[in-house]
């Protein structure tokens, strides 16, 4: 079988790097193991198919992900610290990917999301999970700032759905014109779709 102690890592982490270069219909088993470096035989010994692999690369990648938000979006963090962070961290990320690849690749859980979910039940309840899971992380930084002034009241939950759409929109936007500079603001328009107040100081 070759190389097997780590086989299934790799195949996974290629299937997910192939899926977001390209897209989930282009790329094939085949791909995926030269990419890999791990024989196709080899490959059903792990995954029972191209759909299963993908469902867990996205487990591998949330897994990921999850302990970055865990920091990010950590209690002890203002919460307007938390969510400038995060999109500053995604700004980051996508410069870091454009000098790697030579474009800008946007996320891959939108991206494989929106070509495949309607056409794949296994995938689609997974991207939407994990989409649940990161809501709840605006949700709890959104509810911090309110309980501080720093946002106006409303459901929280709402207002978090509202934050990831316009979030991941311009992510993808940035996608779209692959121009990555529409991303070197996305903190201050982020607080702005909010309405961030911004606290008076006090004169002493």
């Amino acid at each position: 079988m070759g190389r097997t102690s780590n086989a299934n890592i790799r195949l996974m982490d290629a299937a997910l790097s192939l899926m977001w270069e390209e897209s989930y219909g282009a790329v094939t088993i085949d791909d995926i193991c030269k990419r890999a470096d791990v024989r196709k035989g080899s490959f059903y010994y792990f995954f029972a198919s191209k759909c299963d692999l993908a469902v867990k690369a996205l487990d591998r990648m949330w897994e990921s992900q999850r302990i970055k938000l865990d920091s990010i979006f950590s209690a002890s963090v203002p919460p307007i610290e938390r969510i400038r962070a995060h999109c500053g961290a995604a700004y980051d990320f996508q410069v870091e990917m454009e000098a790697k690849y030579g474009r800008v690749l946007g996320c891959p859980l939108c991206s494989l999301g929106a070509e495949i979910c309607h056409r794949d039940e296994a995938i689609g309840n997974k991207v939407r999970e994990i989409l649940e899971h990161k809501i709840h992380y605006w949700e709890s930084a959104i509810r911090d700032a309110q309980r501080e002034g720093l946002m106006p009241e409303g459901d929280p939950e709402v207002k978090a759905g509202c934050a990831i759409a316009f979030f991941e929109g311009m992510i993808a936007q940035a996608r779209l014109y692959n121009e990555v500079e529409r991303l070197n603001d996305l903190a201050d328009q982020m607080c702005e779709h909010l309405q961030v107040r911004v606290p008076v100081a006090v004169e002493g």
